[in-house]
Protein backbone atom coordinates (compact mmCIF):
# COMPACT_ATOMS: atom_id res chain seq x y z
CA UNK A 1 0.00 0.00 0.00
CA UNK A 2 1.38 3.51 -1.16
CA UNK A 3 1.99 6.16 1.81
CA UNK A 4 -1.03 8.16 1.90
CA UNK A 5 -0.57 11.87 0.17
CA UNK A 6 -0.97 14.55 2.90
CA UNK A 7 0.31 18.08 1.30
CA UNK A 8 0.14 18.55 -1.99
CA UNK A 9 2.71 21.19 -3.94
CA UNK A 10 2.22 23.22 -6.94
CA UNK A 11 3.84 24.74 -9.15
CA UNK A 12 3.73 26.49 -12.59
CA UNK A 13 7.06 26.30 -14.55
CA UNK A 14 8.39 27.72 -18.14
CA UNK A 15 6.51 29.62 -20.27
CA UNK A 16 3.25 31.04 -19.27
CA UNK A 17 -0.09 29.77 -20.70
CA UNK A 18 -3.24 30.91 -20.24
CA UNK A 19 -5.70 28.84 -18.00
CA UNK A 20 -2.67 27.93 -15.65
CA UNK A 21 -4.80 30.06 -13.41
CA UNK A 22 -7.72 27.49 -13.78
CA UNK A 23 -5.32 24.56 -13.13
CA UNK A 24 -3.95 26.51 -10.00
CA UNK A 25 -7.23 26.53 -9.04
CA UNK A 26 -8.92 23.25 -9.75
CA UNK A 27 -5.57 21.73 -7.80
CA UNK A 28 -6.20 23.63 -4.39
CA UNK A 29 -9.87 23.62 -4.31
CA UNK A 30 -9.99 19.52 -5.45
CA UNK A 31 -6.98 18.51 -2.68
CA UNK A 32 -8.73 20.58 -0.08
CA UNK A 33 -11.89 19.01 -0.77
CA UNK A 34 -9.92 15.70 -0.75
CA UNK A 35 -9.16 16.58 2.49
CA UNK A 36 -5.06 17.47 2.18
CA UNK A 37 -2.92 20.42 2.58
CA UNK A 38 -1.82 22.47 -0.43
CA UNK A 39 1.60 24.17 -0.49
CA UNK A 40 1.69 26.78 -3.71
CA UNK A 41 5.44 27.42 -5.02
CA UNK A 42 6.40 30.34 -6.23
CA UNK A 43 8.44 30.59 -9.27
CA UNK A 44 8.26 27.28 -10.25
CA UNK A 45 11.97 25.21 -9.92
CA UNK A 46 14.02 28.32 -9.13
CA UNK A 47 10.80 29.19 -6.30
CA UNK A 48 11.63 25.51 -5.14
CA UNK A 49 15.06 25.87 -4.64
CA UNK A 50 14.37 29.59 -2.55
CA UNK A 51 11.66 28.00 -1.08
CA UNK A 52 9.18 30.88 -1.78
CA UNK A 53 6.58 28.17 -0.29
CA UNK A 54 2.76 29.20 1.26
CA UNK A 55 0.10 27.44 2.26
CA UNK A 56 -2.92 27.99 0.25
CA UNK A 57 -6.42 28.06 0.73
CA UNK A 58 -9.50 28.20 -1.46
CA UNK A 59 -10.04 32.08 -0.95
CA UNK A 60 -6.36 32.18 -2.59
CA UNK A 61 -7.35 31.11 -5.67
CA UNK A 62 -10.56 33.36 -5.98
CA UNK A 63 -11.21 36.01 -8.38
CA UNK A 64 -8.51 34.03 -10.47
CA UNK A 65 -9.95 31.77 -13.19
CA UNK A 66 -10.28 34.49 -15.57
CA UNK A 67 -7.36 36.37 -15.46
CA UNK A 68 -4.16 35.37 -17.94
CA UNK A 69 -0.58 34.52 -17.07
CA UNK A 70 0.20 32.75 -13.77
CA UNK A 71 -1.01 33.71 -10.17
CA UNK A 72 2.08 31.82 -8.64
CA UNK A 73 4.62 33.42 -11.39
CA UNK A 74 6.91 31.03 -13.25
CA UNK A 75 10.70 31.21 -13.77
CA UNK A 76 13.49 29.45 -15.97
CA UNK A 77 16.19 27.23 -13.56
CA UNK A 78 19.20 26.45 -14.82
CA UNK A 79 20.15 24.99 -11.49
CA UNK A 80 17.65 22.77 -11.42
CA UNK A 81 18.85 20.85 -14.72
CA UNK A 82 21.57 19.73 -12.03
CA UNK A 83 21.97 16.78 -9.94
CA UNK A 84 22.59 18.65 -7.23
CA UNK A 85 19.78 21.36 -7.99
CA UNK A 86 17.36 18.20 -7.84
CA UNK A 87 18.36 16.42 -4.68
CA UNK A 88 18.14 20.00 -2.95
CA UNK A 89 14.83 20.31 -4.80
CA UNK A 90 13.48 16.75 -3.23
CA UNK A 91 15.29 17.74 0.38
CA UNK A 92 12.79 21.16 0.36
CA UNK A 93 9.45 19.22 -0.32
CA UNK A 94 10.25 17.10 2.36
CA UNK A 95 10.96 20.04 4.59
CA UNK A 96 7.64 21.51 4.30
CA UNK A 97 5.90 18.00 4.16
CA UNK A 98 5.19 18.34 0.39
CA UNK A 99 4.83 14.73 -0.68
CA UNK A 100 2.97 15.16 -3.54
CA UNK A 101 3.46 17.54 -6.42
CA UNK A 102 1.53 18.88 -9.51
CA UNK A 103 3.56 20.58 -12.21
CA UNK A 104 1.96 22.67 -14.70
CA UNK A 105 4.05 23.55 -17.91
CA UNK A 106 5.97 22.03 -20.83
CA UNK A 107 8.00 18.84 -21.29
CA UNK A 108 11.03 20.72 -19.81
CA UNK A 109 8.37 20.69 -16.61
CA UNK A 110 8.10 17.62 -17.10
CA UNK A 111 11.56 16.44 -17.08
CA UNK A 112 11.90 18.50 -13.75
CA UNK A 113 8.99 16.16 -12.47
CA UNK A 114 10.52 13.19 -13.49
CA UNK A 115 13.58 13.68 -11.28
CA UNK A 116 12.09 14.66 -8.17
CA UNK A 117 9.87 11.29 -8.34
CA UNK A 118 13.18 9.15 -8.75
CA UNK A 119 13.83 10.90 -5.46
CA UNK A 120 10.63 10.04 -3.46
CA UNK A 121 8.46 12.76 -4.24
CA UNK A 122 5.41 11.40 -6.13
CA UNK A 123 4.75 13.52 -9.16
CA UNK A 124 2.17 14.34 -11.58
CA UNK A 125 2.64 16.78 -14.78
CA UNK A 126 0.00 18.73 -16.35
CA UNK A 127 0.03 19.60 -20.21
CA UNK A 128 0.67 23.96 -20.35
CA UNK A 129 1.57 25.36 -23.22
CA UNK A 130 0.37 27.77 -26.00
CA UNK A 131 2.85 25.87 -28.62
CA UNK A 132 0.37 22.33 -28.55
CA UNK A 133 3.76 20.35 -28.62
CA UNK A 134 2.93 17.92 -26.25
CA UNK A 135 3.11 14.39 -27.67
CA UNK A 136 1.10 12.30 -24.80
CA UNK A 137 -1.56 14.72 -25.08
CA UNK A 138 -4.17 16.14 -27.95
CA UNK A 139 -4.52 19.32 -25.89
CA UNK A 140 -2.30 21.09 -23.97
CA UNK A 141 -3.49 24.53 -22.07
CA UNK A 142 -3.27 28.04 -23.19
CA UNK A 143 -3.08 27.10 -27.09
CA UNK A 144 -7.06 27.84 -27.84
CA UNK A 145 -6.68 31.07 -26.03
CA UNK A 146 -3.32 32.15 -28.21
CA UNK A 147 -4.41 30.76 -31.42
CA UNK A 148 -7.36 32.86 -30.85
CA UNK A 149 -5.36 36.43 -29.85
CA UNK A 150 -3.24 35.86 -32.74
CA UNK A 151 -6.28 34.87 -35.18
CA UNK A 152 -8.03 38.28 -33.95
CA UNK A 153 -4.12 40.36 -34.54
CA UNK A 154 -4.01 38.61 -38.20
CA UNK A 155 -7.85 39.91 -38.99
CA UNK A 156 -6.47 43.61 -38.45
CA UNK A 157 -3.51 43.47 -40.25
CA UNK A 158 -5.03 41.85 -43.52
CA UNK A 159 -7.65 44.78 -43.00
CA UNK A 160 -4.71 47.14 -43.59
CA UNK A 161 -2.81 45.04 -46.00
CA UNK A 162 -6.18 44.87 -48.15
CA UNK A 163 -6.23 48.41 -48.09
CA UNK A 164 -2.81 49.10 -48.71
CA UNK A 165 -2.52 46.44 -51.71
CA UNK A 166 0.49 45.04 -49.44
CA UNK A 167 1.98 41.67 -48.79
CA UNK A 168 2.03 40.98 -44.72
CA UNK A 169 4.19 37.71 -43.10
CA UNK A 170 2.86 37.40 -39.85
CA UNK A 171 4.89 35.45 -37.55
CA UNK A 172 3.35 33.85 -34.81
CA UNK A 173 4.91 31.96 -32.06
CA UNK A 174 4.73 28.35 -31.63
CA UNK A 175 9.15 27.10 -30.34
CA UNK A 176 9.76 24.66 -33.20
CA UNK A 177 5.97 23.60 -33.79
CA UNK A 178 3.69 24.91 -36.04
CA UNK A 179 0.16 24.47 -34.81
CA UNK A 180 -0.48 28.13 -34.33
CA UNK A 181 0.74 28.98 -37.55
CA UNK A 182 -1.15 26.28 -39.01
CA UNK A 183 -4.49 26.62 -37.24
CA UNK A 184 -4.18 30.44 -38.11
CA UNK A 185 -3.44 29.93 -41.87
CA UNK A 186 -6.31 28.33 -42.08
CA UNK A 187 -8.75 29.80 -39.61
CA UNK A 188 -7.48 33.62 -41.51
CA UNK A 189 -7.67 32.65 -44.90
CA UNK A 190 -3.75 32.87 -45.63
CA UNK A 191 -2.22 32.54 -49.07
CA UNK A 192 0.79 30.64 -47.65
CA UNK A 193 1.91 28.95 -44.25
CA UNK A 194 4.94 28.37 -43.41
CA UNK A 195 5.64 25.86 -40.22
CA UNK A 196 8.77 23.60 -39.41
CA UNK A 197 7.64 20.99 -39.75
CA UNK A 198 7.23 21.32 -43.69
CA UNK A 199 8.89 24.44 -44.91
CA UNK A 200 12.31 23.44 -47.20
CA UNK A 201 13.07 27.14 -47.66
CA UNK A 202 11.09 27.44 -51.10
CA UNK A 203 11.35 30.97 -50.71
CA UNK A 204 10.74 30.98 -54.89
CA UNK A 205 7.59 29.23 -54.45
CA UNK A 206 6.03 32.20 -52.51
CA UNK A 207 7.09 34.76 -55.01
CA UNK A 208 6.03 32.70 -57.80
CA UNK A 209 2.79 32.51 -55.67
CA UNK A 210 2.48 36.07 -54.97
CA UNK A 211 3.25 37.48 -58.75
CA UNK A 212 0.87 34.63 -60.04
CA UNK A 213 -1.91 35.94 -57.89
CA UNK A 214 -1.44 39.28 -59.07
CA UNK A 215 -1.77 38.53 -62.86
CA UNK A 216 -5.33 37.79 -61.39
CA UNK A 217 -5.87 40.30 -60.04
CA UNK A 218 -5.41 39.50 -56.36
CA UNK A 219 -4.07 42.78 -54.65
CA UNK A 220 -2.25 41.40 -51.26
CA UNK A 221 -1.05 38.48 -49.63
CA UNK A 222 -1.40 37.09 -46.46
CA UNK A 223 2.05 35.08 -44.77
CA UNK A 224 1.51 33.17 -41.96
CA UNK A 225 4.76 32.19 -40.65
CA UNK A 226 5.74 29.98 -37.46
CA UNK A 227 8.38 30.90 -35.07
CA UNK A 228 10.56 28.00 -35.66
CA UNK A 229 11.38 29.51 -38.84
CA UNK A 230 11.59 32.89 -38.10
CA UNK A 231 13.71 35.73 -40.11
CA UNK A 232 10.34 37.59 -41.07
CA UNK A 233 11.84 41.00 -41.78
CA UNK A 234 14.79 39.59 -43.81
CA UNK A 235 12.27 37.32 -46.04
CA UNK A 236 9.98 40.65 -46.24
CA UNK A 237 12.69 42.50 -47.81
CA UNK A 238 13.42 39.57 -50.03
CA UNK A 239 9.74 38.98 -51.47
CA UNK A 240 9.21 43.45 -52.02
CA UNK A 241 12.78 43.27 -54.13
CA UNK A 242 11.62 40.17 -56.27
CA UNK A 243 7.92 40.98 -56.39
CA UNK A 244 7.85 44.60 -56.44
CA UNK A 245 4.77 44.22 -54.04
CA UNK A 246 5.58 46.31 -50.72
CA UNK A 247 6.00 43.71 -48.09
CA UNK A 248 5.35 44.07 -44.55
CA UNK A 249 6.90 41.91 -41.72
CA UNK A 250 4.44 41.83 -38.27
CA UNK A 251 5.90 39.91 -35.47
CA UNK A 252 2.94 39.00 -33.13
CA UNK A 253 5.33 38.00 -30.07
CA UNK A 254 4.55 37.98 -26.51
CA UNK A 255 0.72 39.19 -26.78
CA UNK A 256 -0.20 35.76 -27.55
CA UNK A 257 0.58 34.25 -24.38
CA UNK A 258 -1.40 37.18 -22.45
CA UNK A 259 -5.23 37.60 -21.95
CA UNK A 260 -8.23 36.31 -20.26
CA UNK A 261 -8.19 32.72 -20.86
CA UNK A 262 -10.94 31.35 -23.50
CA UNK A 263 -13.45 29.23 -21.85
CA UNK A 264 -11.93 25.77 -23.57
CA UNK A 265 -8.88 26.63 -21.23
CA UNK A 266 -10.49 27.15 -18.22
CA UNK A 267 -12.58 23.83 -18.21
CA UNK A 268 -9.54 22.01 -19.54
CA UNK A 269 -7.35 23.47 -17.02
CA UNK A 270 -9.95 22.49 -14.22
CA UNK A 271 -10.33 19.32 -15.51
CA UNK A 272 -6.73 18.41 -15.69
CA UNK A 273 -5.98 20.02 -12.37
CA UNK A 274 -8.57 18.25 -10.61
CA UNK A 275 -7.44 15.24 -12.32
CA UNK A 276 -3.56 15.36 -11.37
CA UNK A 277 -4.93 15.28 -7.57
CA UNK A 278 -6.98 12.47 -7.79
CA UNK A 279 -3.99 10.44 -9.30
CA UNK A 280 -1.92 11.66 -6.13
CA UNK A 281 -4.65 10.53 -3.75
CA UNK A 282 -4.55 7.52 -5.87
CA UNK A 283 -0.94 7.03 -4.79
CA UNK A 284 0.16 7.28 -8.62
CA UNK A 285 3.62 9.02 -9.32
CA UNK A 286 5.73 10.35 -12.00
CA UNK A 287 2.83 10.13 -14.33
CA UNK A 288 1.50 13.35 -16.67
CA UNK A 289 -2.08 14.13 -17.06
CA UNK A 290 -3.42 13.96 -21.11
CA UNK A 291 -6.42 14.53 -23.13
CA UNK A 292 -6.50 11.76 -25.85
CA UNK A 293 -9.35 10.97 -28.31
CA UNK A 294 -11.98 13.07 -26.11
CA UNK A 295 -10.89 11.02 -23.00
CA UNK A 296 -8.65 12.03 -19.48
CA UNK A 297 -5.70 9.75 -19.33
CA UNK A 298 -2.55 9.43 -17.93
CA UNK A 299 1.03 8.23 -19.15
CA UNK A 300 3.96 7.40 -17.56
CA UNK A 301 6.15 10.35 -17.89
CA UNK A 302 9.35 8.44 -19.33
CA UNK A 303 6.59 7.00 -22.10
CA UNK A 304 5.37 11.03 -22.90
CA UNK A 305 8.43 12.49 -23.20
CA UNK A 306 9.58 9.44 -25.55
CA UNK A 307 6.33 10.45 -27.95
CA UNK A 308 6.58 12.06 -31.31
CA UNK A 309 3.87 14.04 -32.64
CA UNK A 310 3.40 15.26 -36.27
CA UNK A 311 1.68 17.47 -37.91
CA UNK A 312 -1.88 16.07 -39.78
CA UNK A 313 -0.62 15.30 -43.47
CA UNK A 314 -4.07 15.50 -43.96
CA UNK A 315 -4.81 18.83 -41.94
CA UNK A 316 -1.45 20.41 -44.21
CA UNK A 317 -2.79 19.18 -47.40
CA UNK A 318 -6.25 20.88 -47.07
CA UNK A 319 -4.46 23.68 -45.73
CA UNK A 320 -2.75 24.36 -49.40
CA UNK A 321 -5.92 23.26 -50.88
CA UNK A 322 -7.68 25.79 -49.34
CA UNK A 323 -5.22 28.62 -50.40
CA UNK A 324 -5.09 28.27 -53.91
Amino acid sequence: MEKEIRTIGVLTSGGDAPGMNAAIRAVVRKAIASGKKVMGIEKGYRGLLDEEIYEMSPRDVSDSIQRGGTILRTARCEEFMTEEGQKEGAKICKKHGIDGLVAIGGDGTYRGAQKLASLGINTIGVPATIDLDISSTDYTIGFDTAVNTAMQAIDKVRDTSSSHERCSIIEVMGRNAGYIALWCGVANGAEDILIPEKYGFEEQEIINNIINNRKKGKTHHIIINAEGIGHSTSMARRIEAATGLETRATILGHMQRGGSPTCRDRYYGSMMGAYAVDLLCDGATNRVVSFRNGEWVDFDIDEALAMEKHISEYEYSISKALAI
